[in-house]
């Protein structure tokens, strides 16, 4: 019995993990999967939520490499000031997850699940609004506390950082999409480095699924990066992932 519960589980995180890789590289919304996947196996919420960042961290790498050549400086605050701000953010965040009570954050994971969607779900519309807009000028304190306060919400919580990360940006003052973009994921693998730094130390990785994880979803991020480009209705692929959002957000408020 325990072998046979023990090949259910790896097929799960399989299962789950490829299919997350594959959205991550054609439109984002992997952790709608991999992070109910390891509740439902039993993973405790807190520990599901540090270790579903944990296997997000290598894709954010990859394709923060991927953007390199494009990230600049725009608006009122340079790199460095962004990286150390998010940083610190990102401490922030983890720390209270770290203090955050498992039954507390049992209650707080639906909202969380709801939030993310409703974000990805808005968030061609609001990114289109941003560049409507024009180029923001919040000023540097303003621009900083906007920083901060997302990057806070990474590290306690990574399910709709990326369209959070630009929308901000957006507001601060950047432009150029493709420099957005690789800010966006050079911040976002900050960020889990940061956390899952601190969730390790804290015990809070269930090592034996985050591998199993982490490979599948590694594999799914190549096979969805390999035909991204041949999908031609985004708006329905998009779709598809805030009903899977809805579904595990109305399963976590009832269960």
């Amino acid at each position: 019995m325990g072998v046979v519960q023990d090949m259910t589980a790896t097929l799960v995180l399989v299962v789950a993990g490829v299919l997350a890789g594959m959205l991550n590289a054609v439109a984002g919304g992997g952790t709608f999967l991999s992070f109910p996947a390891l509740v439902w196996l039993g993973v405790p919420p807190i520990m599901a939520n540090a270790t579903a960042t944990l296997t997000a961290m290598p894709g954010y790498m990859g394709s923060a490499w991927a953007y390199r050549g494009d990230v600049s400086a725009e608006g009122t605050l340079r790199l460095r000031p962004i990286v150390a701000i998010a940083a610190a953010g990102g401490l922030v965040g983890a720390g209270l997850l770290l203090v955050t009570p498992g039954d507390a954050f049992v209650g707080i994971v639906p909202w969380l699940l709801l939030a993310a969607t409703v974000l990805f779900a808005a968030g061609p519309r609001l990114l289109e609004a941003i560049r409507h807009r024009g180029s923001g000028d919040m000023g540097p304190v303003p621009s900083g506390l906007a920083i901060f306060l997302v990057s806070v919400y990474g590290g306690y919580f990574n399910g709709g950082l990326g369209i959070m990360l630009l929308a901000v940006l957006g507001l601060i003052g950047f432009t150029n999409l493709h420099g957005m973009n690789g800010l966006k994921n050079a911040l976002s693998a900050l960020l889990s480095v940061v956390s899952v730094a601190t969730y390790a130390a804290a015990g809070l990785i269930a090592w034996n699924s985050a591998l199993v994880l982490a490979v599948a979803t590694t594999v799914g991020g190549v096979v969805g990066a390999r035909y991204a480009r041949r999908i031609r209705r985004t708006d329905l692929l998009r779709a598809g992932i805030v009903a899977v959002g809805i579904t595990m957000t109305i399963i976590f408020f009832v269960a």
